[in-house]
């Protein structure tokens, strides 16, 4: 069987009770763990990359860490743009703390080595990777076995996605952040990232990488760089299903609050197939 972990993202919880952009973030979090639980309580851990609170106030780390205790299985939480560092690590014992006190960590696995990166910059909602942030990206890849494989998790997107207005608000150092990795990237498996709240795939340089719909409120599609307005949406939320064996990796970005039909493809007994599908009742 392949390896299996989950990936979320920016949750946006805001403190109990109170709702964000008309909706429920608890009570969607609370739909995503229930569906993990149900159908995915084989995956090893799952990641939640960043954006975990909305203000980052305590009671909204409070409010996540109890609606993540629900989870079966155990999960690293990591800090997008609308965190705040030491109040998260502070509130989860979940968030990854490195010698100089950012966000980061790392994760042996039977495929590699997960690297777990803090890109907040408390100033901006644009992603920072500071001196001491690189650094520690550095030396961790450095150490590493030479025939070791990397899984590698952020927030912010280190490349623009062309959603002008998320682009904007990328990586502010993706010079430097693609100058670290260069001698380690055919040994990069993939790259899973957060902040742009649209399921997007594809590769940076030859890295792989993916990302997906928060569970709250999403970015809306818009690629024109002139778009005057930058739009969220009321689109399906998702979470990340991810396979790992030692030739593939895939994701599965599944739409858990999907309520429309499910239907078998094949006929009932006794019913022409053609029949079937060309005249089964619509709901």
């Amino acid at each position: 069987m392949p390896f299996k972990f989950i990936h979320i993202t920016d949750t946006h919880l805001a403190n109990p009770g109170l709702k964000l952009y008309g909706l429920d973030p608890r009570a969607r979090l609370d739909a995503a763990i229930a569906d993990i639980n149900k159908h995915q309580s084989d995956a090893a851990f799952a990641v939640v990359t960043g954006d975990l609170t909305h203000w980052g106030e305590a009671e909204s780390y409070a409010n996540f860490a109890e609606a993540m205790a629900a989870l079966k299985i155990p999960y690293i939480a990591m800090v997008g743009n609308h965190d705040k560092r030491v109040t998260c690590l502070d509130s989860l014992k979940a968030a990854p703390r490195d010698a100089n006190g950012f966000v980061q960590g790392t994760r042996t696995t039977e495929h590699g080595l997960f690297v777990f990166l803090d890109t907040l910059d408390e100033t901006s909602h644009a992603g920072e990777m500071c001196e001491r942030r690189l650094g520690w990206l550095a030396s961790t890849l450095a150490a590493a076995p030479t025939d070791q494989q990397f899984v590698v998790f952020m927030h912010h997107p280190p490349f623009p996605v062309g959603v002008h207005a998320m682009d904007e608000i990328a990586l502010k150092q993706s010079a430097e952040f693609a100058e670290v990795i260069a001698p380690y990237r055919s040994r990069i498996r993939h790259l899973f990232f957060g902040h742009v709240h649209r399921p997007i795939f594809g590769s940076y340089g030859k890295i792989p990488f993916s990302t997906l719909r928060g569970t709250n409120h999403q970015v809306w599609f818009e690629l024109d760089a002139a778009a005057t307005d930058h739009l969220a949406s009321h689109e399906p939320p998702a979470y990340g299903v991810v396979l790992i064996d030692q030739e593939n990796l895939v994701v599965h970005s599944h739409d858990f609050l999907d309520t429309s039909l499910r239907f078998p493809f094949e006929p009932p007994a006794g019913v022409d197939g053609r029949d079937y599908a060309l005249n089964f009742p619509a709901r």
